[in-house]
């Protein structure tokens, strides 16, 4: 890739990573009714974001949509595409803390 393409794309990725903050933290708010820095980190994180192709790309992609057709329309690419994983991921993370506080004698069946 060259320079000049890898500069744009970042560029994206910069508007399309703050898309997706924004998205995250009014949708942690609105579910969990409370600020959660870890469920946001997880969500918006480049680990999370490899799932789907190279961080930069994703978020890029979610920039272009997001210049081209506004934040609604980003908001909506962020809740088909990348959301169903990511509840997926949190249900399997709760079932595990569960499990394991079951196994601790910390919850009873």
């Amino acid at each position: 890739m060259n320079a000049e393409r890898r500069r744009k794309i970042l560029e994206q990725a910069w508007i399309g990573d703050a898309v997706l903050c924004l998205y995250g933290r009014r949708r942690i708010l609105r579910e969990g009714g409370a600020v959660d820095g870890e469920k946001f980190e997880r969500m918006t994180s480049n680990r999370f974001l490899a799932s789907f192709g190279e961080p930069s790309e994703v978020e890029a992609e979610l920039g272009r949509l997001y210049e081209r057709e506004g934040l609604e329309a980003a908001f909506l690419w962020i809740e088909q595409k990348l959301m169903p994983l990511f509840d997926r991921q949190e249900e399997k993370r709760q079932e595990k803390k569960l499990n394991a506080r079951k196994r601790s004698g910390g919850v009873s069946a």
